[in-house]
């Protein structure tokens, strides 16, 4: 086989509606001659396929899985915004369906639980639930029939037997109940059974295309962070230009407020520019001659040129966006716990349904058509999974409301599965363990005389100054009612701060360390080891100097949230191993760390890095959640297995991530995983109760006790039985409404 004849391509799938879906569309593709592997990721609604372009076509993958009610979109132009149109379209059929489903369903419900033996009720009941079945629940009947064709069973299998056979019994009790009480048989019919089995599951399946028609709303606000148009100088003329047509080395005008549009480096002009959705940190850096920018990134109040170095797929954003693509579309999907059972539990049902039947036509005597007839029919209405459909929707539902309750908004039900699975959780610094927003900490004034008027025209410095930092200075100053003095011949010292005259002409400076040794000053060792101190801290030390002496020196610092210390105890305290990593500098990190009690950090890390270490301690075997607030961290939130983003952050790390905290405190981590936990736990006794009905009543619909007692379960009985079992189910998920975390 010619290598040069293997093509390896991902392409949207539709039509898929459970992990079943995911499954079938798997063995249809490889079963295929000339494919050499395909795997569906149900997560992203892809499949990737390895196939021999001479022995198979696409147009032969579309149409084999066309056949088996599936689809590929094939087209490589628009394929992401065809699927998303087509995800967009299949929400709003199966919500139309639902809502008439259920309006068409209430008054067969109502009929069949009050007013059963009322025989118009029957009729009436018939008008409504056959397009109950046939119209808005096709799909159930539908799908169960490709899935036949293909040998193959699942949940659909099971809803459109029981269902149809529930409808098909009613309609020949409806018209000859005759015909069934001279075989001894009751002419019930079971049209409300029929019905909100069919509005429940499609009520789940309104919840999963909700889901899904939500999941490229942070790729779309990614790619809107490029700007469409920019200007560059083509032939010594300044030019607007389209994005697509920006070339290698082009020359780029950047204006204050613009994005910068590709990768490049500054060759005229400075500026300083907010590159957190790079590295996370509220600071914009300084740019001149010689630095590098990066595409997405904002440019403040200076201008400056710089030559394109890196464009269109080549920038650091489109590889951001490359990324959380893929990281998005390759998470295994968690592998439904119902689904699981229904590949076994639906072929078990059917064949012990028929074995009845046999077995009765073959013992049963005079009465053997009708008793085989009245308990096979028992056994599908009994083990019909209207309690194994609710028992994980109704947990979740309730799990998300209270999650609701405490700050903690969960929009993906794996998520909350798997929360209490986790076993390591990864922090970023800034915004998430600090507050995001620098401020000034610590202030040391060397000279006491005169000192309000100081604080005058150091108001005055900050308030002319561009630099970042300046903001903290000018918010502490107001605070206290400081009243800014008149200053002139205010002069910026590229990379190293500002100066300015006051009335007597006498020169002030405020600025970084380089500045006071350029002019002369020397800082005593009792300063310097303040200095020292405040940095080990974490903190920038600004120094306010005039041109003969040190006045003062400030500690500025993204301070520590409250309860952040006690958070992170908390999550270790539930067997977590907590990870801080952080663009910001490695010393920053390990002040930060240590004075929250992390041992294991990283400082000056990429966005690639945050979501390559999260790759790494999967690898390992672990259960990843990360918690961030900021474009940068988009790519390990959309990698991890549970991606959990601050409230107050950047809408698309919201997005990405799967759990939104509507609170800044990151007490309300420990309390989601509680939650997780507490919700899997009511799953699963939802099962339990679920099949402690199956297990008793099936051997009890098939006839078992007609030896010992002559006892036959009538399908009425039965059609109780399933009903009861529901509603255990939902008491029980109500339940954890109480749950305190």
């Amino acid at each position: 086989m010619s290598n040069s004849n293997i093509k390896k391509l991902t392409f949207p799938v539709t039509g898929m509606t459970c992990v079943g879906c995911a499954s079938s569309v798997e063995n249809i593709l490889n079963k295929m001659d000339g494919v050499t592997e395909a795997g569906v990721n149900f997560a992203s609604n892809t499949v990737l396929v390895s196939y021999d372009s001479k022995k198979v076509s696409k147009e032969q993958l579309k149409s084999n899985l066309q056949s088996a009610g599936y689809d590929i979109i094939i087209s490589e132009k628009n394929a992401k915004e065809e699927q998303e149109e087509q995800q967009d379209k299949a929400y709003k059929e199966v919500k139309k369906r639902t809502f008439w489903a259920a309006i068409l369903t209430l008054p067969v419900f109502v009929l069949g639980m009050f007013f059963m033996s009322w025989t118009p009720g029957n009729y009436i009941s018939l008008i409504f639930a056959t397009p109950v079945l046939f119209i808005f629940g096709r799909s159930f009947f539908i799908n169960a029939w490709k899935q036949a064709k293909h040998k193959k069973v699942n949940m659909d299998t099971l809803v459109a037997l029981s269902t149809g056979i529930a409808y098909l019994f009613s309609l020949f009790s409806t018209f000859f109940p005759s015909v069934l009480e001279s075989q001894g048989i009751t002419a019930h019919v079971y049209y409300e059974a029929a019905t909100v089995i069919i509005t429940f599951i499609l009520l789940g399946k309104v919840m999963e295309e909700k889901a899904k028609s939500n999941t490229s709303s942070a790729l779309k606000k990614l790619m809107g962070l490029q700007p469409k148009t920019l200007r560059a100088i083509i032939n010594g003329t300044e030019q607007e230009i389209p994005i697509e047509a920006v070339e290698k080395g082009n020359i780029i005008i950047i204006r204050p407020g613009e994005r910068v549009p590709v990768d490049g480096v500054v060759i005229q002009g400075n500026s300083f520019v907010n590159e957190s959705m790079i590295t996370g940190e509220p600071v914009p850096v300084e740019k001149y001659e010689g630095e590098k920018v990066f595409a997405g990134t904002v440019n403040q109040k200076g201008s400056f040129h710089f030559t394109a170095e890196k464009v269109g797929k080549d920038t650091l954003l489109s590889q951001i966006i490359k990324r959380v693509q893929e990281a998005q579309g390759s998470k295994a999907p968690v592998q439904q716990l119902v689904d699981k059972i229904a590949s076994i539990f639906v072929p078990i049902v059917i064949g012990v349904a028929i074995l009845t039947f046999i077995v009765w036509m073959s013992l049963g005597g005079d009465l053997a058509f009708s008793h085989g007839l009245t308990t096979a029919i028992a056994v599908l209405i009994v083990a019909c999974p209207c309690a194994l459909g609710l028992a994980t929707p109704t947990a979740i539902m309730v799990g998300i409301g209270l999650g609701a309750e405490n700050n903690i908004l969960i929009k993906d039900a794996e998520s909350l599965e798997l929360g209490h699975k986790v076993d390591a959780i990864i922090l970023d610094k800034t915004g998430t363990i600090t507050r995001g927003k620098p401020n000034v900490t610590d202030e040391k004034w060397l000279i006491n005389e005169n000192k309000a008027i100081l604080r005058s025209k150091l108001l005055a410095l900050e308030a002319d100054s561009e630099h970042p930092l300046a903001d903290a200075v000018i918010r502490k100053l107001k605070e206290e009612g400081v009243e800014p003095s008149k200053m002139t011949d205010f002069n910026s010292i590229t990379g190293r701060g500002v100066q300015a005259k006051d009335e007597d002409g006498k020169t002030f400076f405020i600025g970084n360390r380089a500045l006071v040794e350029g002019q002369g000053i020397a800082i005593d060792e009792a300063l310097n080891d303040t200095v020292q101190k405040w940095q080990n801290e974490a903190k920038t030390v600004v120094f306010f100097t005039d041109d003969k002496q040190l006045l003062a020196i400030l500690g500025i610092a993204d301070e520590i949230k409250e309860n952040s210390i006690q958070a992170i105890k908390d999550l270790k305290g539930l067997g977590v191993d907590v990870y801080m990593l952080t663009g910001d500098n490695q010393n920053t990190a390990t002040a930060v760390a240590q004075q929250v009690g992390i041992s294991e950090f990283k400082g000056g890390v990429m966005p690639s890095d945050k979501s390559d270490f999260v790759q790494q301690l999967q690898k390992d075997g672990r259960v990843v959640a990360m918690v961030g607030d900021g474009i940068n961290d988009s790519e390990a939130l959309a990698q991890a297995d549970v991606g959990i983003a601050m409230g107050h952050g950047s809408d698309i790390a919201m997005d990405v991530a799967k759990i939104t905290l509507t609170t800044s405190d990151l007490a309300a981590i420990p309390k989601a995983l509680k939650l997780s936990s507490r919700t899997v736990k009511g799953i699963r006794q939802n099962l339990f109760w679920a099949f402690f009905y199956n297990v008793i009543s099936i051997p009890v619909a098939a006839g078992v006790l007609y030896s010992v007692n002559g006892f036959l379960l009538d399908p009425m009985i039965a059609g109780a039985a399933m009903a009861f079992s529901s509603v255990s189910v939902v008491l029980n998920s109500l339940r954890l409404k109480n749950i305190k975390l």
